[in-house]
């Protein structure tokens, strides 16, 4: 099993650890200004708008591990579009940046809580609410299948669901769907435990 090293202890952070460790993984939390890392797979659970300082800081520490970027890149201040180009993602962004490691794209379209919760919304039954039998499901791009392999593997034991969603190329899609999703929460037109979800 990997070792995995997270960078930010938000929400997105505990509930990424929960999952993992839950799953037998190792999972230890980094500072940003830590000079080393140790896990053989790091997450950047952190706003977009801090992850280039982290890259040119600890790029050296990245070399030859995974870097799972769980990034929504949203203009914060109007919240009505993303902030790389239109043909491009924050993902790939980070990959040339990190030439050197194995990026994925992973977690941006979950919410914390369907992380901890480990399903996905509520469904409605006469006069009750039960949950539903909808677990959660974690989207995974990148180009290194064994990468992308790993991930799955590690979330997958952590009792939710994981798809390989293809190429690096697929994190534009994968922000896309982000974007969407925090707009209906912001707005309260879902909440928080709700989301997108992938079923069969």
């Amino acid at each position: 099993m990997a070792n995995f090293s997270i960078i930010g202890q938000g929400n997105m952070g505990q509930a990424i650890a929960s999952v993992l460790t839950d799953g037998g993984a190792a999972v230890d939390f980094v500072s940003r200004e830590a000079t080393t890392i140790n896990g053989d797979i790091v997450v950047l659970a952190v706003p977009f708008p801090a992850v280039d300082d982290i890259v040119s800081r600890l790029g050296s520490q990245l070399e030859g591990k995974t870097v799972v970027d769980i990034t929504n890149p949203l203009n914060f201040e109007t919240f009505d579009s993303l902030v790389v180009p239109s043909d491009g993602s924050a993902a790939q962004e980070i990959a040339a940046k990190l030439p050197q490691s194995k990026v994925l794209k992973a977690f941006n379209t979950n919410f914390a809580a369907t992380l901890t919760n480990k399903s996905v919304g509520e469904a409605k039954s006469g006069l009750f609410s039960k949950k539903a039998e909808n677990a959660t499901t974690v989207l995974v791009a990148g180009d290194d299948t064994a990468a992308k392999d790993a991930l799955i593997g590690a979330v997958t034991a952590g009792g939710i669901n994981a798809i390989d969603a293809g190429s690096l190329k697929r994190a534009r899609e994968l922000e896309a769907i982000g974007f969407l999703q925090l707009t209906f929460a912001v707005s309260e037109k879902i909440n928080w435990t709700g989301g997108f979800n992938m079923t069969a």
